[in-house]
């Protein structure tokens, strides 16, 4: 899952409590449109033509309810549903394969057993392929319907966005990618800290996926972010 730059969201709040509450529904195509426009990092490369994305977005999701397909919305969009987040350039997915071949209309463009990274139009989308068993059981038992501008979607729930980001941790270390890493351990600290999940059970869940010693490197992690938090409570109370 591929992230843009920090930008609060106005569309969306969330109560102390960690119950969402939203102004208006968030609109998906203007979050990317959004995001490609005050990317720095696009000016002057020509990939600014996004007055069409909305429409693009929203015919996305029209083809996946009428072929049918199941799927669940992850990474930065479905992270935005819950906290203040940060604008994001395309669309995560959770997918089984068979389901792609039916979106002739999404050319894919890398492909390995658990991932695949297309394009629908101008629309950049990633999709986790259910062939990994941790992103099946997040599809089915992670995720729930949540209210989008184009349409009621199905979006991974706190315990799958904890789930993903914590599996994907070791992968990232190993790869050297300190920028996502800070990116995924500041999301992983916020959704603990406003929704407070359980984490002994979400571990449970880690351990039929990951290995002995990517487990305890994940758990040393989340040990971590509560000492940080812990610290700054400490502080405030005093």
């Amino acid at each position: 899952m591929f992230f843009g730059k920090s930008k609060p969201n106005l569309l969306v709040k969330v109560m102390s409590s960690g119950q969402q509450t939203s102004e208006r529904p968030l609109q998906i195509g203007k979050v990317i449109q959004n995001a490609i426009v005050f990317n720095c990092q696009n000016w002057g490369k020509g990939v600014l033509h996004s007055a069409d994305l909305p429409q693009t977005v929203a015919q996305l999701f029209a083809l996946l309810e009428q072929r049918q397909i199941k799927y669940v919305l992850v990474g930065g969009l479905a992270l935005l549903q819950y906290i203040e987040g940060r604008n994001t350039e395309d669309i995560d997915l959770i997918m089984a394969l068979r389901d792609l071949r039916k979106l002739h209309e999404v050319k894919v463009i890398e492909q390995n057993p658990n991932f695949a990274h297309g394009t629908f139009q101008e629309l950049k989308i990633d999709l986790l392929l259910t062939r990994n068993r941790l992103f099946a059981k997040v599809q089915k038992q992670h995720s729930s319907q949540q209210p989008f501008f184009e349409s009621e979607i199905p979006c991974a729930t706190v315990e799958g966005l904890v789930l993903l980001k914590l599996y994907a941790l070791p992968s990232l270390y190993r790869q050297g990618n300190f920028a996502r890493v800070g990116i995924y351990e500041n999301d992983l600290a916020t959704l603990i800290f406003q929704y407070k999940p359980d984490l002994a059970k979400l571990f449970n869940e880690l351990a039929q996926h990951l290995s002995d010693s990517d487990l305890v490197a994940v758990r040393e992690v989340v040990a971590d972010i509560q000492q940080r938090m812990e610290r700054f409570r400490k502080r405030k109370d005093f």
